[in-house]
C-alpha cells in the first residue's frame, strides 16, 4: 500500500449531500503514486449510515499527578500521558485541569492563517483565498497546519499568518504532506513566540474531556469543548467524486469544529495538543455553500503530526508506509455484509504483500491486534507503523482463517 493509494491533495467546499468535509477548497490532484488501491469511490459506512467521507477539511472560503516531559526529537515539547481530571504539573506551576486553563495555555500558540493562490477550472487558473489554523510548534517560528489549508499557495500564492496578539506576518512553505494532509509554515523575525506542548493521543480516553481552538468562519481564538467519541477512526477526506482524498487514523471528537478550524488544536485539560482538526462530517451540504458541525469532528493524531512535521522541518517530504496492494473501496467488498474487512483486489509484483504470500480476493480482517472493517480502515491501520516494522495480517481465504507476516516498505509521499 502506498500515498498513492489516495488522491492528492484534499480540499473540498462543496460536499454532496452526507459528507465529510475539509475546510479549504481543492487544488488540482497530483498523479498518484505506485499500488493504488481501488478507492475511487469515497464512500463508507458510519453509524449503519452511507456516509460521503468527503471529508469537509474544516478551513473557511489520565488522571492527577505529574507528568514527565520530554524533547521530542523534532525540538517540539513532548508529554507522556494527556491529563483527563485533577492536576499536573507544568515545570514549577501546577495546572488544575479545567477548560478555562486548557484555553489560556494553548491560546497564544495558535494562530489563523489565510491563504490565497490559484486552482485549475474549465476557464484556466482561478484565484482562490481560505482560511484556516494553525499551532506553533518551535518558539524560532515553525507552524504546522493542514495540507488542505495552503495547498492553493504551494504553485505561487501568499500566506499570512494572524499571531494570537492580532499581528499579521508573512510565512513560506516548509513542506506539504497531502497522504496525511499535513503541512509546516515558517515565519522569521517574530521574539517571543510560544510553541506548544504535545501529549500522546494514543493515551486518551473515550469519553474524555477535549477543547478546540482556531479560527471557525474566520473568528480567530475561538475555544469550543467537548469530549472524545473515539479513537483510531479511519476516515477518507476528499470531495464527492472521490478526488483529493486524504486517508487519517483520526481522533474523532464532539467539540464544535466549523470550516476555519482546519490545522487548529485539539488539546487536553492541560492545553497540550492531541491533535490537529482536519475535517467534519456534514449532512446536506449542497451548492457553494458547506455546512458547519453536527458533532461529528476529526482531529489527526499528535504522534502522527509530530512525526510528520519532524520529516517536512528535516527534508520538506514525509515517508509512508505501504505494502502494495489495491483494495476494495468500503462500500464495494465482495466478501459479504460492510466490516467483514478489506478486500485484496491486487498485489504488485515484488511488494512486500506479494512476498509474504498475500493474494488478490483475501480478506484482511485484522493488522496485529486491530480490527479492520474495510479499506480505509487497513490503509490507516498500515500507515500507523513505521516502515521497515513487521505486522501481523489475519486474513479469510477459501472459507479458512490465515496469519501472515509483513514487513512494511516506504514510500515518499510525491
Amino acid at each position: 500500500m502506498s500515498d498513492s493509494e489516495m488522491p492528492d491533495t484534499p480540499w473540498w467546499s462543496q460536499p454532496g449531500t452526507t459528507a465529510v468535509l475539509p475546510a479549504t477548497e481543492p487544488a488540482p490532484p497530483p498523479p498518484p503514486p505506485p499500488y493504488e488501491p481501488d478507492t475511487s469511490r469515497s464512500r463508507r459506512r458510519l453509524g449503519g449510515t452511507p456516509a460521503l467521507l468527503a471529508l469537509a477539511l474544516v478551513v473557511g472560503g489520565a488522571a492527577g499527578g505529574g507528568v514527565a516531559e520530554a524533547l521530542h526529537k523534532d525540538g517540539t515539547v513532548y508529554s507522556s500521558t494527556p491529563l483527563a481530571s485533577g492536576t499536573v504539573k507544568n515545570g514549577s506551576t501546577t495546572i488544575t485541569g479545567t477548560p478555562e486553563s486548557a484555553a489560556s495555555i494553548i491560546g497564544p500558540s495558535v494562530v489563523t492563517i489565510e491563504v490565497t493562490g490559484y486552482e485549475s477550472s474549465g476557464f484556466g487558473q482561478q484565484q482562490v483565498s481560505d482560511t484556516g489554523s494553525g499551532v506553533i510548534i518551535r518558539d524560532s517560528g515553525y507552524i504546522l497546519t493542514n495540507n488542505h489549508v495552503v495547498a492553493a499557495a504551494v504553485g505561487g500564492g501568499t500566506v499570512n499568518v494572524t499571531l494570537a496578539d492580532g499581528k499579521t506576518v508573512a510565512a513560506k512553505i516548509v513542506g506539504t504532506d497531502s497522504t496525511t494532509d499535513l503541512a509546516v509554515l515558517k515565519i522569521d523575525g517574530q521574539s517571543g513566540l510560544k510553541a506548544a506542548t504535545f501529549a500522546a493521543s494514543n493515551s486518551l480516553k473515550v469519553g474524555q474531556a477535549v477543547i478546540a481552538v482556531g479560527a471557525p468562519l474566520g473568528l480567530s481564538n475561538t475555544v469550543t469543548e467537548g469530549i472524545v467519541s473515539t479513537l483510531h477512526r479511519a476516515v477518507r477526506t476528499g470531495d464527492t467524486s472521490g478526488n483529493s482524498q486524504a486517508v487519517i487514523d483520526a481522533v474523532q471528537t464532539d467539540a464544535a469544529i466549523n470550516p476555519g478550524n482546519s490545522g487548529g488544536a485539539l488539546v487536553d485539560l492541560a492545553g497540550r495538543v492531541v491533535g490537529i482538526n482536519s475535517a467534519i462530517a456534514s449532512v446536506g451540504a449542497s451548492g457553494g455553500s458547506q455546512s458547519g458541525s453536527i458533532g461529528v469532528g476529526f482531529a489527526i493524531p499528535s504522534e502522527t503530526a509530530t512525526k510528520v512535521a519532524d520529516q517536512l522541518i528535516s527534508g520538506g517530504k514525509a515517508v509512508h508506509s505501504q505494502m502494495g496492494v489495491s483494495v476494495a473501496s468500503d462500500d464495494s467488498s465482495q466478501s459479504g455484509a460492510p466490516g467483514s474487512g478489506a478486500q485484496i483486489t491486487g498485489v504488485s509484483a515484488g511488494s512486500p504483500a506479494s512476498k509474504a504470500g498475500l493474494q488478490t480476493g483475501d480478506v484482511v480482517t485484522k493488522v496485529n491486534d486491530r480490527l479492520i472493517t474495510g479499506g480505509t480502515d487497513l490503509i490507516a491501520a498500515v500507515r500507523s507503523y513505521d516502515p521497515g516494522t513487521t505486522v501481523t495480517l489475519t486474513i479469510e481465504r477459501g472459507g479458512s482463517t490465515k496469519t501472515l507476516k509483513v514487513t512494511l516498505a516506504s514510500a515518499q509521499d510525491s
